[in-house]
């Protein structure tokens, strides 16, 4: 992979362009936003289509083959949490209860960043394995429970177990799981009939997405009053070094480059749908601006413009 090539890639495409409209628009006082109800119904498309097709892409792998990769992917999931709360006690000073809601956010995963680094990957002729949205799918959960189970050790926090119900039956582990599912049972005739709309139009929808997600980011960053320089420089570096972390993570369990820069990317994402509801329930005292402002307005962008193609560059000088 030609570096230069692969930045102007990914800086270039139409789902990039449109997030940077959509801050822009905020920077300028426009009020391009998209209604609350589409921007539900854009989020329901992209997760639902990412668990069909990886399901149904399932459907050739030989359960040897995802063996290792699933065993990392919860390796990481149980360990990022811990680094990121030792982290925020320690280097941002933040308390036990908003030490674990970063830690919390930063454990699980952003299922828009896996989004465009599959889709930076698919313009670039990347190969992916196929079962990249089964991790996914695993990756979401257990750093929000090692998060939570930190903080109620510590003393602090409640209804943790109300929260970890949250996330299980919250709509996108429900639309990722239910899609994976739906994926692996329908034939190959039945799955043509949903093509159309479910692969052909994911490029165009996700554009949409991001363009409003610009705009959401944008407005966390510039309303939040909890980002200090350390904490911003934390979101800067913390997703580099995860990602990075992710990357030979992939890479030692047998992943393909395109498929170790995918786990890359998603290490070092953070969850602004599953985390947020959880940490609302189990820790409500927590500084909400904080940890979903570090997610959306520093470590989302990041690595939408600049840490994917990073990953991906990563990957293949390891694995070359």
């Amino acid at each position: 992979m030609e570096s230069v090539g692969l930045a102007l890639e990914n800086l270039t495409s139409p789902p990039v362009l449109a997030f940077v409209l959509g801050a822009l628009a905020v920077v300028v006082r426009s009020d391009l936003r998209l209604p609350d109800p589409i921007h539900t119904w854009l989020s329901t498309y992209l997760l639902l289509a990412i668990g069909l097709k990886g399901g149904h892409a399932l459907k050739g792998v030989d359960p040897g083959d995802i063996v290792l990769p699933l065993l990392a992917t919860l390796a990481l999931g149980l360990v990022i949490p811990v680094v990121v709360f030792v982290a925020g006690g320690r280097i941002l000073r933040l308390g036990v209860v908003d030490a674990g809601s970063v830690a919390a956010h930063y454990g699980s995963v952003s299922v828009v960043t896996f989004t465009a680094a599959t889709v930076l990957a698919a313009e670039a002729r990347v190969g992916l394995e196929p079962f990249m949205a089964t991790l996914v799918a695993l990756l979401e959960v257990p750093g929000i429970i090692v998060a939570l189970l930190l903080v109620s050790m510590r003393g602090s926090g409640s209804g943790w177990r109300d929260a970890l119900h949250e996330v299980l039956t919250g709509r996108s582990i429900l639309l990722l799981v239910g899609g994976l599912v739906m994926g692996l049972v329908a034939t190959d005739a039945a799955f043509g009939r949903v093509e159309p709309f479910f692969v052909a139009s994911f490029s165009g929808i996700l554009t949409l997405f991001l363009l409003d997600m610009g705009a959401t980011a944008a407005t966390r960053l510039k309303e939040s009053r909890s980002l200090s320089g350390r904490v911003i420089g934390f979101g800067i570096v913390a997703p580099l070094v995860l990602g990075t972390v992710g990357v030979l993570t992939g890479v030692a369990a047998g992943l393909s480059a395109g498929g170790a820069a995918v786990l890359g990317a998603m290490a070092a994402s953070a969850s602004y749908i599953a985390a947020p509801a959880a940490v609302r329930i189990a820790l409500p005292e927590a500084d909400t601006g904080l940890s979903l402002g570090l997610a959306l307005g520093v470590t989302f962008p990041l690595n939408l413009t600049i840490g994917i193609p990073l990953y991906f560059l990563l990957a293949d000088a390891v694995t070359g």
